[in-house]
């Protein structure tokens, strides 16, 4: 998830005002000082809520300063007096939305959320006045009209090109009229989301299931029991178990209890979330969409998602949705075929009912063991939380040359969270990168990549990123460390992933580093990456049983990877049908709007199965309203699943840590940002066009 407010690069020069007696009566707010720690991480130690809102007053006032010098500015409009001055308009701003948006997502304390509906609408007006600033937006204009009468190199015209076009997309060209008119949308908006957010977060820790019976527990495994009884404890019910709603707690009782109404009921919590009650986000979507088509028409477009899809490499929803419909439909024929198996399962065992989405989890792991002799719980013993991360730092030192070296004395945002210095193999500083890997009641659920700072060209010099990944883990209990599940696995490789495009990036402007590129093209370094986790070669250096020290034996790997593409029916079914809602989502009219009436049509009219829903219903799809990130955008990840699946095949032919390969990945795609056209980038790393098809033959879908 990236912010919104606009901070794309760094400025060769500094436009900073002088300290005004605001400033100098702030003079203890950590975020009006500079940052002293070792690669200026931020002194979370010192920050309190109260200085946010101050710290951004100040901000404000800095980026008034700036923008006003740059449009008073009587020469003719350069690249180095109209763009680059806005790769750094407000330092001190960018420093206080970097954190707030952190700590939003990850450390939403009570007294943090409180001060969500002040600040949010102060961070959004400071966002206008740059984006919507006509004056700005014609020197942004002529120099971009005049780029061939200016001696820029390539990367520089890019920057003045995607300056000029997200200004535009952002409302610049519009009228005065119209501006103000998108102006209170978004700002309706964003207080939508606040609310949105607020809900979900408030729905999913209200809903816990107690279990009385330990016989009810049959069947879970004792890591995901223990977590239940440590629950129960932390709510005075000794003795019993609870079960949550965040995913270490619900996905080991619907893929293993034994009890089918114990897994109904955690079906239809999670299903029905944020549906009912003073936590329903029905009637926040319903303004959502509403605006959403106000928005598009405001600014020129048939509906939201035509709008949204403008922007990236699919170019519009039909071209999105075409493709979501390649994968879907051989997805659901392969998932038809996986529901008949488990019917026979159930039949042969005289179960006696048909196969229920609460039961698709439990009984295609049944099928999996009788059809491969493999149980995930098998292998789940040498995924400790430790060596998966050894794990991951061995990949990336043997593709790309850094190493990882804990600071046990940085400044951190909580005891849970490490640090590491990313070096390169010379010992040169690369980045900071962060780790929040467990579930708490102040963390939104998910798992996420982003930084404090953004690599590139600031006005002392060239800075190195702090980038952070945050995931929600299962933790470790009284007699077990942190043992992860293979999906939990995957989606720590997935977010290093992020990870490593951000900390890796060579790219020289802000804007153009790391992971701010099109949405549609910045998973293929996250989904890329989960392809070593399950690589016999790495598994034996970073499996091993948290018991014994046992590498995980060949056998347990052959069987994991021999059901590698088990169970794809279901998994792509529920994630084409998710982004194809969203985009339909982006298309509605926003007029008489239904929520779960228009979920249902959708539903009929693709050929939804029964036996599998959205992977996220509405109420709880905070990807795509919980902000604009990747709304009419959830796409995204099966568009980078075909550039994914494509540059994986070339690691399959060539090694997957064949140096030239690997070399060529780390040039074209994790250091180039985005430097160049995404589509020229990955032809240069893989020779030809993506090619779609790969991706059926990644998921044997193909023949």
């Amino acid at each position: 998830m990236k912010h919104k407010f606009l901070t794309l690069a760094a400025a060769a020069m500094m436009l900073s005002p002088q300290l005004t007696s605001e400033m100098v009566a702030q003079e203890s707010n950590p975020f009006l000082q500079p940052y002293t720690a070792q690669y200026e991480i931020p002194p979370f130690e010192e920050i309190k809520t109260e200085h946010f809102i101050p710290a951004l007053k100040v901000g404000i006032e800095e980026q008034t300063k700036n923008l006003e010098a740059i449009v008073n500015n009587p020469e003719a409009p350069t690249f180095d007096n109209t763009i680059m001055p806005l790769e750094n308009l407000s330092p001190i701003l960018d420093r206080v939305v970097a954190v707030y948006y952190h700590y939003d997502n990850a450390m939403s304390s009570p007294e943090h959320a409180a001060i969500a509906d002040e600040i949010v609408p102060m961070i959004m007006g400071a966002s206008n006045e740059v984006m919507l600033n006509d004056a700005l937006f014609q020197r942004i204009k002529s120099v971009y009209d005049n780029l061939g009468k200016m001696k820029l190199d390539a990367v520089q015209k890019r920057v003045v090109e995607k300056y000029y076009r997200r200004f535009a997309e952002q409302g610049a060209a519009l009228s005065a009229e119209k501006k103000e008119e998108l102006v209170k949308v978004n700002n309706e908006l964003s207080k939508l989301f606040i609310q949105y957010n607020r809900n979900l977060l408030k729905a999913t820790n209200d809903f816990f299931i107690v279990v009385y019976d330990e016989k009810d527990l049959a069947g879970l495994p004792a890591s995901s029991i223990g977590t239940a009884a440590e629950e129960a404890k932390a709510r005075n019910l000794d003795g019993l178990w609870v079960f949550t709603l965040h995913a270490p707690s619900r996905l080991p009782v619907l893929q293993y209890a034994d009890n089918r109404g114990l897994r109904e009921a955690m079906y239809k919590g999670y299903t029905n979330l944020a549906t009912t009650g003073e936590t329903s986000n029905i009637p926040v979507i319903e303004q959502i969409v509403a605006l959403r088509a106000q928005k598009a028409a405001i600014m020129g477009f048939d509906n939201f998602a035509q709008m949204m899809t403008s922007r990236v490499m699919a170019g519009t929803p039909e071209a999105a949705e075409d493709l979501m419909m390649q994968v879907f439909t051989p997805a659901t024929k392969r998932a038809a075929e996986e529901v008949k198996d488990m019917q026979a399962y159930v039949d042969a065992r005289n179960g006696g009912f048909k196969i229920a989405p609460w039961d698709y989890y439990y009984y295609a792991e049944k099928v999996k063991k009788e059809k491969f002799n493999f149980d995930e719980a098998d292998v789940r013993p040498y995924f400790e939380l430790n060596n998966v991360v050894k794990g991951m730092f061995y990949v990336a030192e043997r593709l790309f040359g850094i190493k990882f070296i804990e600071m046990p004395d940085a400044p951190k945002y909580m005891n849970e969270v490490t640090v590491y210095d990313v070096q390169d193999l010379k010992g040169n500083h690369v980045a900071v990168f962060m780790t929040d890997f467990f579930p708490r009641a102040s963390k939104r659920q998910g798992a996420w990549m982003e930084q404090m700072q953004s690599a590139g060209l600031y006005a002392d010099g060239m800075k190195r990123p702090i980038v952070y990944n945050v995931c929600n883990f299962t933790r470790p209990t009284a007699d077990t460390p942190a043992l992860l599940t293979m999906d939990e696995v995957e989606t720590a490789f997935h977010e290093f992933g992020h990870a490593l495009q951000g900390m890796l990036t060579q790219a020289k402007y802000k804007s153009l580093a790391g992971t701010n590129v099109d949405r549609d093209y910045v998973e293929l370094c996250s989904q890329i990456l989960e392809h070593w986790a399950t690589e016999p070669e790495v598994l034996q250096q970073y499996a091993k049983h948290y018991q014994t020290g046992e590498v995980i034996p060949q056998d347990l790997i052959d069987k994991l990877n021999a059901s590698g593409t088990f169970n794809q029916g279901f998994v792509s079914t529920e994630l084409a049908g998710a982004s194809i809602l969203d985009l339909k989502w982006g298309r509605h009219d926003g007029k008489n709007v239904d929520v779960m009436g228009f979920e249902k049509k959708v539903a009929d009219e693709i050929g939804m199965p029964d036996e599998i829903t959205f992977r996220y219903r509405s109420p709880y799809f905070k990807h795509i309203f919980g902000d604009d990130g990747y709304a009419s955008g959830y796409y995204t990840y099966i568009w980078a699943q075909v550039l994914e699946a494509d540059a994986w095949e070339l690691f399959m032919q060539k090694g997957i840590f064949d140096k030239k390969t690997a070399a060529n990945f780390k040039k074209y795609i994790m250091e180039s940002g985005d430097t160049e056209d995404p589509t020229v980038l990955f032809e240069k790393f893989r020779g030809h066009k993506p090619d779609a098809a790969a991706l059926l033959r990644l998921r044997g879908f193909a023949e």
